[in-house]
């Protein structure tokens, strides 16, 4: 197998091609944002916040996983820029118990509000376990994450985006890394054209398999005809702030974050992970996380050979064995 030389995307990774020296089409291609661009964007962000802030209901609300990325946002977001934080939890049923100790843990030492949304376990069990073995996404959709993640922030997203319009909160901040979303959409307006399409792509897949038992947990018709002036802004910080994970670590372990000792080398909240690798890693020959950390050394934020260890480590026999066990699957080790 071929790498990158510059990133660690495998010939593999669809639509990849790789010039003389080594480097693929996607690092020759892809801007890397400097700091002028990145300091733009953080006026850019704190100018919003000025016209964004509100008296009478929350500043943002966070998609909050309990993991190292989304601990960092909260910290940014309640320290560093003094928002009003409703942390909200999508209880995939297979959240680590150190995470769920660091969600009550880290809201409480950051003064941020916390609320749980938990599905029937049985309904979570039945997306995963379609997820794990049908087609149910295209396959440009699950370049960048796999089947069973990109079931899951479907929902997660589409619950977001629900409670923020019930709510009215101008903001909603997801803790995605460098690697996981340009800075392009670092601050973005939500609409309900775009949600439309988002549907398209994952809520009408997955409705098609599961039936309508899954239909609650995305926006309805009524949702999708809120006034467009209701909907909230997206943002990810991480995106224009200086990223750097040892550091990361280090500032929200001060605040007393332990890091989990049951997730794979990838989460540090989930303990479905492990699976949901080793099945694409199965299926496409490329690991889920590729794209992210690709992304992540191409900005300088993390050495290649940091990179390349996080995505060619085997996943732990027994984490994947747990999970593909609960959703009653075979995980064809």
């Amino acid at each position: 197998m071929s790498i990158c030389s510059r990133c660690v995307l495998p010939d593999t990774f669809p639509g990849i091609s790789f010039d003389d020296q080594g480097v693929c089409n996607y690092c020759r291609n892809m801007p890397v944002p400097d700091s002028d661009e990145k300091q733009a964007y953080r006026k850019k962000f704190e100018d919003l916040l000025e016209n964004r802030r509100t008296s009478d209901s929350f500043d943002v609300l966070l998609a909050y996983s309990g993991g190292k990325d989304s601990t960092y946002t909260l910290y940014l977001l309640t320290k560093k820029f003094n928002l009003k934080v409703l942390a909200f939890v999508f209880d995939n049923g297979f959240i680590s118990e150190q995470a769920m100790k660091n969600i009550k843990h880290m809201t409480d030492t950051l003064g941020a509000a916390c609320t749980v949304f938990r599905p029937p376990f049985h309904l979570m069990q039945k997306v995963f376990g379609l997820a794990a073995g049908h087609d149910i996404y295209s396959p440009k959709t699950l370049d960048r994450a796999s089947s069973i993640c990109t079931t899951c922030i479907g929902m997660v997203k589409a619950m977001i985006l629900k409670t923020a319009l019930s709510y009215r909160i101008p903001l909603v901040a997801f803790g995605w890394s460098p690697g996981q979303a340009p800075i392009s959409s670092a601050i973005m307006q939500t609409n309900p054209r775009l949600q439309r399409f988002s549907h398209r792509s994952v809520r009408d897949p997955l409705i098609d398999l599961a039936g309508a038992e899954v239909r609650p947990f995305f926006l309805s018709d009524g949702d999708l005809a809120v006034d467009p002036s209701r909907w909230p802004v997206n943002i990810h910080p991480l995106a224009f702030m200086e990223y750097d994970e040892d550091a990361i670590v280090e500032t929200i372990s001060s605040l007393g974050w332990v890091k989990p000792l049951d997730t794979d080398p990838n989460s540090t909240n989930c303990l479905l992970n492990a699976l949901a690798n080793h099945l694409h890693r199965k299926r496409f020959k490329f690991h889920p996380y590729a794209w992210e950390i690709a992304g992540i050394v191409r900005s300088g934020c993390m050495d290649r050979d940091q990179g390349f260890a996080k995505v060619n480590q085997e996943e732990d026999r027994n984490m994947v064995n747990y999970a593909a066990r609960i959703l009653g699957i075979d995980p064809g080790l």
